[in-house]
């Protein structure tokens, strides 16, 4: 029973990391759209699909180099850097200007300034698995939200859609997403979510368990084998489990798009919301929860096929549900 408890805590837990990034893409939407931030001047061509994912190929490559090189330090400095920005954007929309000071001849908000500082600097000095996670949900709601406005809704189906049939590739044929993993867990940088088993779990002791063990010295029972492609122990007897954080924010850009681009009446005030995006948000949850539970196995599985198709399908039944064309839907 007790075993049973600690399984649907840590899976509502993922569940509500999610529900927060999605739920912030959609809050950070209109503040987005009003401040500019549109990251592309036709959110409509195909072709902006095709530049990312050529984006996504190269950063893959440079990632693995890192890593073969043994300067993952490059690399998490990089992260931390980046953490930074993604939070500066989402803070200089909901942090108000009370302190603004002209550089270059733009004002600036030093409280948001000041506040994507912190995220960053708390990556760096405490990378404890809250911190991960917090910061995870904040730069995760952040480029779903800049991605959100700056695909349309074909370029975002387009999107998914390729990056599903890359994802299953890299794990289930070629691998490298999963060297790519195990690469970056001990780096204690948010590129993945981290889910707690046991309310004593503590990410930083897995380093120091990583230390004793290359001493010699025997570990305390790790959370989870750092290497995705090694045999894995049930989940039950794990401390915790990680998901990318790329498996929360790539289904979020289909639940902002849809909010931003979809032709259909809102459902709320105060938040971008709509029918569509609110049943790709439906979709996701499923195919989540079909994807914790093949994770509940023990063994690594491509996430993005599960959560794109979920994100695509509930998409697409809330674009036939609010009245919109099948073309309309797909963005033709």
């Amino acid at each position: 029973m007790e075993d049973r408890t600690r399984v649907f805590a840590a899976a509502g837990f993922t569940v509500a990391l999610f529900l927060l990034v999605q739920l912030g893409a959609l809050a950070l939407v209109e503040p987005f759209q009003r401040a500019g931030y549109q990251q592309v001047e036709n959110p409509s061509d195909p072709t902006n699909s095709v530049v990312y994912v050529g984006a996504v190929l190269v950063l893959t490559a440079a990632m693995l180099a890192i890593i073969k090189l043994d300067v993952q330090w490059l690399l998490r400095a990089a992260i931390i850097l980046t953490s930074g920005l993604l939070s500066w954007y989402v803070f200089s929309v909901l942090v108000p200007p009370w302190v603004v000071v002209p550089v270059g001849g733009a004002p600036v908000n030093l409280l948001a300034v000041g506040a994507a500082g912190a995220v960053s600097l708390a990556l760096l000095v405490h990378p404890e698995w809250y911190v991960i996670d917090g910061a995870g949900v904040i730069i995760g709601a952040g480029a779903a939200g800049l991605f959100g406005i700056s695909f349309g809704l074909l370029p975002a189906i387009l999107l998914l859609g390729v990056l599903a049939v890359y994802d299953a590739i890299s794990v289930y044929g070629t691998e490298h997403m999963l060297t790519l993993a195990s690469g970056v867990m001990d780096l204690k940088i948010p590129v993945i979510l981290v889910v707690p088993l046991t309310l004593s779990f503590s990410f930083l002791d897995e380093e120091d368990d990583e230390r004793a063990e290359s001493e010699g010295d025997e570990p305390d029972e790790s959370a989870d084998d750092a290497h995705p492609e090694a045999e894995r122990p049930e989940i039950t007897d794990r401390d915790a489990f990680f998901i990318g954080l790329g498996d929360a924010v790539m289904p979020s850009v289909m639940v902002a798009s849809a909010a931003f681009f979809a032709p259909a009446d809102p459902l709320v005030s105060g938040i971008a919301l709509n029918l569509p995006a609110l049943t790709a948000m439906v979709g996701t949850l499923a195919g989540l929860l079909v994807l914790i539970w093949m994770v509940m196995k023990g063994r690594a599985h491509a996430g993005l096929p599960l959560l794109n198709g979920g994100a695509i399908g509930g998409y697409l039944v809330g674009a036939l549900a609010s009245g919109m064309t099948l073309m309309q839907a797909v963005g033709l």
